[in-house]
């Protein structure tokens, strides 16, 4: 079974912090028989964008390091493989993309194929959550948008606010992502996909990858069967075949109980079993989902 993650920050914590002991590392995503590892280049507080352009180039610099080390970089999650680790660069937050769209390629010729368009700041391109809800993609980003689509880079919605996200949806015709996001109809934050965003998401051929971070899923205690309540309500949403995992390790400070850190996976499919869930649809969650969605784009 391929197990595929859309989401972790751990290149980011090599970069600023790295006497830190990270979720993510090459023993633990094999005990937990992980696939694909994507892994973000984090844009951290915002900062002048040169500074902003030296992080990125010291976490591209980690991960070449990384690469000298036995990492092995793919460039489609199809090319995963049961029993063998691999990796796939991704971007949170695009002001890398803000001196033009020559950028776009080149970050794509350096192997990124997913990014999120916001963090939780403002940026040339868009709006976030947690600012407001009613900003829609700016000219620019609606340009950039439609670059990287050309591309064949993933447009990752998590963080965007409401109106960005269906102007991706309702104004180009590839469907986009949510790498890493929770349902607001579970757990009411900003951060979190509303029911319609959910549902068209899905009718458009989108993915979502469920975030990990308690704070994103529940009021109270977070265990595997708090995960997997997302997940149902997912489903209903029509997310069959459209949903998996966005762990967000290395960049949440709590996790669920039993769901410590990569090595943990087994226990989430044997809950998903336990819930129900048929071998095909456990195997879609795992990985199989995010990997048919790179198909479509």
């Amino acid at each position: 079974m391929r197990i595929c993650d859309a989401h972790c920050d751990t290149l980011y914590n090599l970069v600023t912090a790295p006497d830190k002991q990270n979720d993510i590392t090459m023993e633990r995503l094999k005990k937990g028989g992980v696939s694909l590892q994507t892994l973000a280049m984090y844009v951290g507080p915002k900062v002048p964008l040169e500074q902003t352009q030296i992080l990125f180039e010291n976490m591209l610099s980690s991960f070449d390091s990384l690469k000298r080390q036995g990492w092995q970089q793919v460039y489609n999650p199809s090319q995963a493989i049961d029993g063998e680790v691999k990796f796939m660069l991704s971007i949170e937050g695009c002001e890398v993309f803000s001196p033009g769209l020559s950028t776009i390629e080149e970050y794509h010729s350096r192997g990124v194929r997913m990014a999120a368009i916001t963090w939780n700041h403002e940026n040339a391109l868009a709006t976030p959550h947690c600012v407001n809800a009613n900003d829609g993609l700016k000219e620019y980003g609606l340009q950039a948008i439609k670059e990287m689509q050309r591309l064949g880079m993933a447009v990752d919605v998590s963080h965007l606010n409401e109106a960005g996200f269906f102007d991706i949806l309702y104004k180009t015709h590839i469907p986009p992502m949510a790498s890493h996001s929770c349902c607001r109809a579970i757990k009411e934050h900003t951060r979190n996909l509303t029911d319609r965003q959910l549902r068209e998401l899905f009718e458009a051929g989108g993915f979502v990858g469920l975030n990990f971070y308690p704070a994103f899923l529940t009021d109270g205690l977070c265990t595997l069967d708090t995960l997997i309540d997302h997940f149902d309500h997912m489903m209903a949403l029509g997310g069959e075949g459209k949903i998996g995992f966005g762990s967000d390790f290395d960049g949440i400070g709590t996790k669920p109980i039993g769901l410590d850190n990569p090595e943990d996976y087994p226990n989430l499919l044997q809950a998903l079993t336990r819930r129900g869930y048929r071998q095909s649809q456990i195997k879609d969650i795992a990985g199989e989902a995010l990997i048919n969605y790179y198909a479509r784009i």
